[in-house]
Order: C-alpha cells, then structure tokens, then sequence
C-alpha cells in the first residue's frame, strides 16, 4: 500500500503563502513514475474540491481554475515527494488539504478524485483576513 504524509499547513494571513509537501513510501509506489498525484481540499460545510496534479515521469501539471497564477505544484523524484506553493492566499482558500496518489493513465479525469486510490490525512490550511 502507499503511504502518504502530508505537511506544511498552517495559519496564515490573507496575502502571504504557504508551502505544502506530500511525502510517498511503501513498496507500492515502486514504480510511483507511472501515477499522477493530486491534491484535493475541502472547506468546511463544502465539497472536496480538486486543487491540483502533476505527473511524474513527465512533471504535467493540471490545476482548477480557482487556484490558477497562484498555487504551483511540483515534484522531486528523488525525495518521493510533491509541494503544492501557495501565494496569494485568501480566506476562501481555508480549507483541509489531501494529497493523493492515482494511476497516470486517463489524464484527461486527473479532477476526478476517484481515480485516486490512496489519500493521506491531510493538513489544515486557515487563512485569517
């Protein structure tokens, strides 16, 4: 099974950033370079909503339109591990963040969160104005 972590939530003001990483292990992900990983959020009172994604063998990056010019995602495959910057952030951006891990076939649904077939805990992001 994949083991996901993820770290880096906190409180912040509106206007200032946040970095999140998302660590991968287990014998599962031994050929982690075939999945795509995503990182989804839900506010309270409010749908889990898809964030972001990225591949990685080849690093394409998807992102909901909400979060465009502001979050950026990235990998580093040697660390197993994939961060989700945030600058801007505002209070609509407060919300739990989960990172997950899916198959890298049908990018075209790397929104749909059933694709994904492991989810970590996730990491409480608060925005305060």
């Amino acid at each position: 099974q994949v083991q996901l972590v993820e770290s880096g939530g906190g409180l912040v003001q509106a206007g200032g950033s946040l970095r999140l990483s998302c660590a991968a292990s287990g014998r599962t992900f031994s050929n982690y370079f075939m999945s795509i990983m995503g990182w989804f959020r839900q506010a309270p009172g409010k749908e889990r909503e898809f964030v972001a994604a990225i591949t990685w063998s080849g690093g394409s990056t998807y992102y909901t339109d909400s979060v465009k010019g502001r979050f950026t995602i990235s990998r580093d495959n040697a660390k197993k591990t994939v961060y989700l910057q945030m600058n801007s952030l505002g209070p609509e951006d407060t919300a739990v963040y989960s990172c997950a891990v899916g198959n890298s076939g049908n990018l075209n649904t790397y929104y749909d969160a059933r694709r994904y077939y492991s989810w970590g805990q996730g990491t409480q992001v608060t925005v305060s104005s």
